[in-house]
């Protein structure tokens, strides 16, 4: 099967309502032209530079997905060319953001990523830190957070269920409140490897890379 094909045949399967971010780091133009064809437009970048080449050769309806760690001296290189940046995770980046965006009369969309599982290794906000952050997006001008985000640590279907189930209680807790420049409406939870358990507790937004594309090989 054709990589157009599997996604063809992801996207029959899941929800209509679910957004299927294509992640498509490491991988060639012509792959990405592939599933494009198949209807594909929303596709997934972790590293700034490795985006930026490929927005300058892929057609222009492209929804761009910035999901890596964002460092503030990348910031300026994403203004108008991203869809939504889904790694909003310090209150320090959200200030870069808004300086950069408003230099440029833009609005950027982000999620905020919430290091849900507390781990050392990975990046994220902590839940108990959350309001401070939210509390900073709402002075801004040229932010809207459109939700949450989180990579979860690697485990079984219970402990994968788990951490989602926090986050979708802690996305509809959000949903209660009404706040300025923030509004939950994507949940984006589960890869190519958990990706069924995250829609059965009620993500609305998954990232796939080698479900669709096939194993990476990193040595290239």
């Amino acid at each position: 099967m054709s990589i157009g094909e599997v996604y063809k045949n992801i996207k029959e399967k899941i929800p209509e309502d679910v957004t299927l971010v294509c992640v498509s780091k490491t991988r060639t133009i012509d792959e990405i032209k592939e599933v494009y064809a198949s209807g594909a437009r929303d596709f997934g970048e972790n590293k700034v530079q490795e985006l930026m080449e490929k927005y300058d050769n892929l057609k222009d309806d492209i929804r761009w997905h910035f999901i890596g760690h964002l460092q503030t001296n990348k910031v300026k290189y994403l203004v108008g060319k991203v869809y939504l940046i889904h790694s909003l995770d310090s209150i320090h980046l959200l200030k870069e953001i808004e300086k950069r965006y408003a230099a440029k009369g833009k609005i950027a969309s982000l999620l905020i990523q919430i290091n849900v599982g507390k781990e050392v290794a990975k990046t994220g906000i902590a839940v108990e830190e959350l309001s401070s952050l939210i509390k900073a997006c709402e002075g801004c001008n040229n932010i809207k957070v459109k939700g949450l985000m989180a990579t979860i640590p690697i485990g079984n279907e219970e402990s994968s269920r788990k951490y989602f189930t926090k986050m979708k209680s802690i996305f509809d807790n959000l949903k209660t409140f009404d706040y300025k420049n923030v509004s939950m409406e994507f949940l984006s939870l589960g890869m190519s490897k958990d990706y069924k358990v995250a829609l059965e507790t009620g993500a609305n937004m998954i990232r796939l890379g080698e479900h669709i594309f096939g194993s990476r090989d990193y040595k290239e």
